[in-house]
């Protein structure tokens, strides 16, 4: 079986736990959106099943077009794109949505800025990324993660901002639990922190590796638990410090 990045989000069964999560952002969203939408990180694409027939037209930018990606419906457009900067014109759509991807992109600042330029005047930027306190050890594909304080402070060119989180029950804490004492298992080996230092370009293959072989091994070890984590065990809920994603609508 090819390895999967932890770049994007995977559709593997071993990626269950975190894919149901990420699911929910768009089924949240799809209740919210209207009219034309961007959003910004297609990925493999699962989302625009999910938010394409609730718009008048939807656009869908990614650095790269994922081999995932097929015939996509009449009212969606696929753009290749790094950002920031946005190429858009200013007051262009009604909604931005944009999950788990803002911690990817070095010029953060930036970039909401320029969410904030494509909006229309009362549009609404839904966006999610990982809550920092939740994180087991650190992903080299992220440069960086959020507490709900340095997210908060994003958004202020906006005139509103409902800070919401993703939390789980106690089906996704078992796993939780479970991966966080498999990792830390693997980590004891790092008797240097290296993790922590070292430049994230050296550490993202080793991290894909050992990613894929623990979540694989849970797995095995766990098949009624990782596959049964449904979207219905996650849940909306105001911003805390045990909410695995931070999750916020910024209207503009």
């Amino acid at each position: 079986m090819a390895l999967k990045t932890a770049e994007r989000v995977s559709r593997e069964v071993s990626d269950n736990y975190v894919f149901q999560r990420s699911h929910l952002a768009y089924v949240e969203a799809s209740k919210l959106v209207s009219g034309e939408v961007l959003e910004i990180g297609t990925g493999t694409g699962y989302g625009v099943d999910i938010i394409a027939p609730c718009v008048e037209r939807f656009v869908t930018i990614d650095k790269t077009r994922s081999e995932d990606l097929g015939i996509m419906p009449e009212n969606v457009t696929f753009k290749e794109a790094c950002v920031p900067p946005l190429p858009f014109d200013d007051d262009s759509f009604d909604y931005v949505v944009s999950f788990q991807v803002i911690e990817h992109i070095r010029k953060d600042r930036e970039f909401v800025k320029e969410v904030h330029r494509v909006l229309k005047p009362g549009g609404k930027f839904i966006v999610s990324t990982p809550n920092r306190p939740m994180s087991i050890t650190r992903n080299p594909w992220h440069v960086r993660e959020y507490s709900i304080v340095e997210f908060s402070k994003l958004f202020d060119g906006f005139t509103k901002v409902e800070a919401l989180g993703v939390e789980g029950n106690e089906r996704v804490w078992e796993y939780y639990t479970k991966n966080r004492e498999s990792v830390n298992r693997i980590m004891r080996f790092d008797i240097l922190r290296m993790q922590w230092w070292l430049p994230r370009w050296i550490l993202q293959i080793p991290y894909d590796i050992l990613n894929r072989i623990n979540r694989r091994r849970l797995h095995n070890q766990n098949r009624e638990l990782t596959e049964g984590i449904a979207m219905s065990d996650y849940a909306i809920t105001a911003a805390h410090e045990g909410c695995f994603d931070l999750f916020y609508i910024a209207t503009k």
